[in-house]
């Protein structure tokens, strides 16, 4: 699956911006698609739209949501997120009391299904472990959070896993239209490779969450254990006083192979996505073949590759940085972009996309 490349460089404009940098990032955002911004933003005050993120695991639907609200507030744009909404689903249903009653109350008044709303509690709480989740409970769920934002623009995060092609169609049926604004899918184009070296460096702070990527988005400090010769990474909230940041889970060190069943699922799915008619596409992509990339992007737009060594008279780490390219997934050397320069891809469609 390969979606058209897109210019996010503006020639003759030679600033250049650390998207690290959250007030930087709002300059690059106004330089790159200020019109849009402008557009968006009074579009918002008014306004409101469903957009419905697909993409693989790891693909960046999280981040870029998170992206788009900073630029706009979160009191014009949420995310809501399917696999946070079955979580806590599964926690309201096992802690009981006034949040269970109100689920339970809005689930016996809007769950439809072929499994009875029992039969889908016991999947949902692991009682019943031969059953999969209905679609249909996770789609109750999904409508009961979004009327709890019915005046803001919604980026819907996930998909159910299981979908074949007939219960695909039919939950997007279900959603499209729910509410009385417009409905665009918004499909993410990301080589496995990107999601494998994801997967494998990720590093997670045990006190706030925090998840950067040794390789590619290290924290700003850098610890070496001396003894077992290794690097890792140091939290960046100050909050956290120094928190040394844990290796992801064992099998994200695996690599893709682990979740090869589900990456095959969720390409089915967007092939699917890209077939439907009468609902209109905004496609993201987050890389650019190696010899064509800074006629699209600026070089500051582009992901780096990060390396350390230790400085033993210094008694310091000293992080290297290059360019990082990778094969793409049909073998091209590519590079991939930050993800300010994608979300300047979706601003600039989205615009289109509503006509304004």
């Amino acid at each position: 699956m390969q979606f058209p490349l897109f210019q996010t460089k503006i020639e003759g404009r030679g600033k250049i911006f650390k998207l690290s940098d959250p007030s930087e990032r709002w300059a690059y955002f106004h330089l790159k698609a200020g019109r849009e911004i402008e557009k968006l933003k009074s579009y918002l005050e008014k306004n409101s739209f469903v957009a419905y993120l697909l993409g693989k695991k790891n693909s960046g639907k999280g981040t870029y949501s998170k992206l788009f609200i900073e630029v706009f507030g979160p009191d014009r744009v949420a995310q809501v997120s399917v696999g946070d909404l079955v979580r806590a689903a599964h926690k309201i249903v096992l802690e009981g009391g006034t949040a269970q009653d109100e689920l339970l109350g809005f689930l016996k008044q809007n769950y439809r299904g072929y499994l009875s709303l029992e039969q889908s509690l016991e999947a949902l709480t692991g009682r019943d472990v031969t059953r999969l989740l209905p679609t249909e409970f996770i789609l109750a769920l999904v409508k009961k959070e979004i009327a709890r934002f019915p005046k803001k623009a919604l980026f819907i995060d996930g998909f159910p896993r299981n979908l074949d092609q007939v219960s695909y169609s039919l939950y997007l049926r279900e959603l499209i239209g729910y509410r009385d604004d417009p409905d665009v899918l918004v499909l993410i184009d990301v080589p496995e490779k990107i999601i494998e070296e994801r997967m494998k460096y990720r590093v997670v702070c045990p006190k706030c969450q925090l998840v950067p990527n040794l390789k590619l988005n290290p924290t700003k400090r850098v610890g070496y254990d001396q003894e077992k010769k290794t690097f890792y990474l140091i939290c960046d909230n100050p909050v956290c006083q120094g928190q040394r940041l844990d290796s992801g889970k064992e099998g994200d060190r695996s690599g893709i192979e682990t979740i090869r069943e589900r990456l095959n699922n969720e390409g089915r799915l967007m092939e699917q996505a890209l077939q439907l008619y009468g609902l209109p596409k905004v496609l993201l992509r987050n890389h650019l073949p190696q010899e064509k990339a800074l006629e699209f992007a600026d070089a500051y737009e582009i992901t780096p590759e990060y390396s350390y060594e230790w400085d033993d008279a210094k008694k310091e780490v000293r992080v290297l940085e290059k360019p990082w390219v990778f094969p793409d997934d049909e073998g091209v050397p590519s590079v991939s972009l930050l993800a300010p320069a994608v979300v300047v891809s979706l601003l600039k469609q989205l615009a289109q996309t509503l006509n304004l």
